[in-house]
């Protein structure tokens, strides 16, 4: 065990990790179980655009840990930024928002890992040393709403999701298409792999399962 916590500890002091957090506290917390962990340079950002502005100037990390609660710009906005700017980007959602659709839109972004700021810090070594291992890491928690909310492997993508959401508001394709910028037949596709993974026989069906899947809240569209 010793010698495998040696060489994590070797593997991390090579690593390059960006942090992005409002919250000071949070962010010099992470710090120190990071640095006590080995890694040797941990870049710390208040907001989302610090860290774009930095990317954009050339900076690169191995591993992007993130709110998705920020002051500047929507989480999820950030996911995409990073993953614009680096394809191969490692990304470890820190959040205290436990609610399905939260998570389900996580899964559909493809986030590396998800842990909660609430739980144990030696989980976000363990979870950089899955990715480390070509393996996505969810914490107890997030496995347990998951499961309670009849999780299975087929989540739709981002851009599902997307297409999902307007659906919800009752637009129709061309206006999906329009919003967009992309063809009508796009969209079609979208939602042809939407009525698959939900096994929806029409639109009402397939809202009133994506709202019992925690894809959409009761109340309206969550986005």
């Amino acid at each position: 065990m010793a010698d495998n916590n040696e060489s994590l500890k070797s593997v991390l002091s090579q690593m390059k990790i960006a942090v992005v957090d409002d919250h000071e506290l949070i962010r010099e917390g992470i710090n120190t179980i990071l640095t006590n962990s080995g890694v040797k340079c941990v870049d710390k950002y208040r907001t989302a655009m610090e860290l774009i502005s930095a990317m954009d100037a050339g900076q690169t990390y191995d591993f992007y840990i993130i709110d998705i609660e920020l002051p500047d710009l929507d989480g999820f906005a950030l996911i995409e930024m990073i993953r614009a700017r680096n394809p191969v980007a490692h990304i470890i959602v820190s959040t205290v928002h436990d609610e399905i659709w939260t998570l389900r839109k996580l899964l559909a972004c493809e986030v590396n890992a998800i842990i909660y700021k609430s739980g144990d810090g030696k989980e976000l070594v363990k979870a950089i040393d899955e990715i480390l291992n070509g393996r996505k890491y969810y914490c107890e928690a997030v496995n347990e709403t998951l499961e309670a909310a009849g999780d299975n492997s087929s989540h739709p993508s981002a851009r599902e999701l997307e297409v999902l959401y307007q659906i919800a508001q009752g637009k129709t394709s061309r206006e999906i298409a329009a919003t967009m910028f992309v063809s009508e037949n796009t969209v079609e596709a979208h939602r042809k792999a939407l009525f698959s993974k939900f096994e929806a026989i029409n639109g009402v069906d397939l809202i009133v399962k994506a709202i019992s899947k925690g894809y959409l809240m009761k109340t309206g569209v969550k986005r």
